[in-house]
């Protein structure tokens, strides 16, 4: 048996960065138990940039509550699911977010369902720009 059988065509890994340590550093957000309300199977993360611009209130917005906003980005992602005729890995999901005390824009993000982590290959889902 060849010693260098198994490795990489691309060389040993320099650098890596897995899932819990974003989720620890905040870079991802875990709303699995949301999405489990919601009637969605596998873990769920939100990037930051996502979180950030639309689960989170913006100051002096009013008649808004993130566990709200979090729930529109859950269900509308699981609704684009539902609808998805794509056999792909990656899902445009819309949904219309008020981010001032006028009228609600529509936005538009990205579901892409891939591996939970480096070493766990179960399906997650991450929500991003």
């Amino acid at each position: 048996m060849n010693p260098h059988e198994n490795e990489s065509p691309f060389g040993p890994v320099i650098y890596a960065y897995t899932r819990s340590q974003a989720v620890a550093d905040g870079f991802q957000v875990d709303v699995t138990k949301t999405a489990q309300e919601a009637g969605i199977k596998f873990p769920m993360f939100l990037t930051r940039a996502v979180f950030d611009a639309y689960a989170a209130v913006p100051e002096g917005v009013t008649g808004q509550d993130e566990a709200g906003r979090l729930w529109d980005i859950v269900w509308m992602t699981r609704f684009a699911i539902l609808r998805s005729k794509s056999h792909g890995d990656r899902i445009p999901v819309a949904l219309y977010v008020r981010n001032d005390n006028r009228a609600a824009k529509l936005v538009k993000i990205i579901a892409r369902c891939g591996p939970l982590d480096m070493d766990d290959p179960q399906p997650a889902i991450t929500v991003m720009m």
